[in-house]
């Protein structure tokens, strides 16, 4: 935990336990917990040629993208998902609804029930947007943005218990890219949230594919830094303020939803990765939330519960134990591995937020 974060955790006590305690122990009996989890897929691919596959997974070819292979991809997919055990799952890199259905599909074979999915499907990119749910989703909306490779933000209103949450499904670009593609999905994603109500309840998650602290870690990198220091997830979606990340005291101090705090705060700093490439460790993936998940009413996070999945199977020669394809991933498919990302997932309820201090 940051030590702004400690100090006001501390600090703000005895205010907010008092100012909830009345209403907690009323509604503890009655509360709904539930657990929301992101997690990048890497390159979930149906067995349909649509014409808009990567090569490596056009069916019949010399690249092994086969019935037995995805069958593996799948399985290993399910595993995880069966294992984090969340209620609401956003997805990163599906290809379609066939995907969706066939990982559904899965899981229900293996006990786990998702009666409900969503996916970013309007624009006909490799890879989407998705999401599977146990509660009814209510309206599925999608969020362009600009350039033809551009991934559409999904954007779901689920329904917990009779209360409104939205969740937003981010796949921005990657950094094969400049900061100032990235922005333009923060563009879109903050011109859309400026529009909802002061109090209400959302949640950004997804593949960023920005650190939580881009704003110091890109200053000096010529290819990326392209926008005079300005960063699509800090000052766009406002998640620093005055050149400081944004802690929990700034979150519940305004009166707008103007700033939002990145979960990543919640842990060490040693444990702040999902993504490590050729031993560089970074945060691509992010649960963000807005003022409403801290008070007294519809759904609140419930403190310190955020953390990335890591059980022993998603490693592999102290690296994480992503899909892998001969030839340094240039050639057939091995059919074995995960993902190259790992989980995150936090904790909500339908109960009034409630400190914890760890």
């Amino acid at each position: 935990m940051s030590r702004n974060n400690t100090q006001f955790k501390k600090s703000a006590k005895i205010i907010l336990i008092t100012g909830f305690m009345c209403v907690s122990m009323y509604s503890d009996s009655f509360a709904k917990t539930f657990k929301i989890a992101s997690y990048n897929v890497q390159n979930l691919f149906d067995l349909h040629k649509d014409k808009t596959e990567y090569r490596e997974y056009i069916p019949g070819t010399g690249f092994g993208w086969t019935k037995k292979t995805a069958n593996i991809k799948y399985l290993n997919i399910t595993r995880v998902l069966k294992d984090i055990n969340a209620d609401i799952i956003s997805l990163q890199e599906v290809e379609s609804v066939r995907a969706v259905v066939c990982l559904q599909t899965m899981l229900k074979s293996k006990g786990v029930v998702y009666p409900y999915f969503a996916i970013a499907d309007l624009k006909t990119t490799p890879v989407k947007c998705a999401l599977l749910s146990k509660f009814p989703i209510l309206e599925k909306q999608e969020i362009a943005v600009s350039g033809a490779l551009s991934r559409n933000i999904l954007k779901v209103n689920i329904d917990i218990s009779g209360n409104n949450l939205i969740v937003y499904v981010n796949h921005w670009k990657s950094k094969k890219g400049p900061e100032s593609l990235r922005r333009k999905y923060a563009n879109a994603l903050k011109k859309e949230i400026d529009k909802l109500n002061t109090d209400a309840d959302f949640i950004l998650t997804g593949d960023f594919n920005s650190n939580y602290n881009e704003y110091f870690t890109f200053i000096n990198n010529d290819r990326l830094n392209n926008t005079n220091n300005i960063t699509g997830i800090n000052h766009i979606l406002k998640t620093i303020k005055n050149n400081k990340l944004v802690d929990e005291f700034v979150l519940l101090k305004q009166r707008s939803n103007k700033y939002l705090y990145n979960l990543w705060l919640e842990i060490p700093d040693k444990y702040r990765w999902t993504y490590n490439f050729f031993g560089r460790k970074s945060t691509p993936d992010h649960i963000i939330l807005s003022k409403g998940l801290y008070d007294n009413k519809g759904v609140s996070y419930k403190d310190n519960s955020f953390n990335k999945f890591t059980s022993n199977y998603l490693f592999k020669n102290r690296g994480v134990f992503n899909w892998k394809r001969a030839k340094r991933g240039r050639g057939k498919h091995l059919g074995i591995g995960y993902s190259d990302h790992l989980p995150i997932f936090a904790l909500f309820t339908t109960s009034p937020f409630v400190l914890r201090i760890k």
